[in-house]
């Protein structure tokens, strides 16, 4: 089921190719990328992966080596953001970028921010029709790869556990 899943990927990636926001823009030589779309306190929200994703996920994170610890919880009251409060994805580096680009779950992959553009003369509407069927295959792959539990779920609470 992994090699149906990382195709899925692949036409995700084609249906998607040549858009980019900030998230995908290379940081400065020495600096760190600014991502906002893996900031889950900035945006308010996080990828929900099926499970057959997030076995994809932690079958990336343990071929990198990677320990992943979980972003702090939201917090409770709304104050100015502190850097911690802006709930940075577990998988990003230090530098920004994710430590499992090629493994990132369809939510990952389709999540458009505010400062998302089209290819230069595309369309200007985001691909979301196609990214959605993509997500109802995926959904019907999780469902054959885990009957009793398929259903998304939080990216930060399944990597914690």
């Amino acid at each position: 089921m992994r090699a149906e899943l990382l195709g899925l990927y692949a036409e995700a990636d084609a249906v998607l190719n040549g858009w980019t926001c900030a998230c995908t823009a290379a940081p400065a030589p020495g600096g760190v990328a600014e991502t906002p779309c893996c900031h889950f306190g900035v945006t308010g929200r996080e990828p929900y992966p099926t499970a057959v994703e997030l076995e994809e996920v932690r079958h990336a994170v343990r071929a990198a080596g990677l320990t992943v610890a979980s972003p702090p919880s939201p917090p409770s009251r709304r104050l100015p953001m502190a850097r911690d409060e802006r709930r940075p994805c577990p998988l990003l580096s230090d530098s920004g970028r994710c430590r499992i680009y090629a493994s990132r779950p369809l939510g990952c992959r389709t999540f458009f921010c505010q400062g998302a553009e089209a290819p230069f003369g595309a369309r200007t509407k985001s691909p979301r029709d196609a990214a959605s069927a993509l997500g109802r295959r995926i959904a019907d792959l999780s469902a054959r790869f885990a009957p009793l539990d398929p259903l998304p779920r939080p990216l930060t609470r399944s990597l914690a556990g």
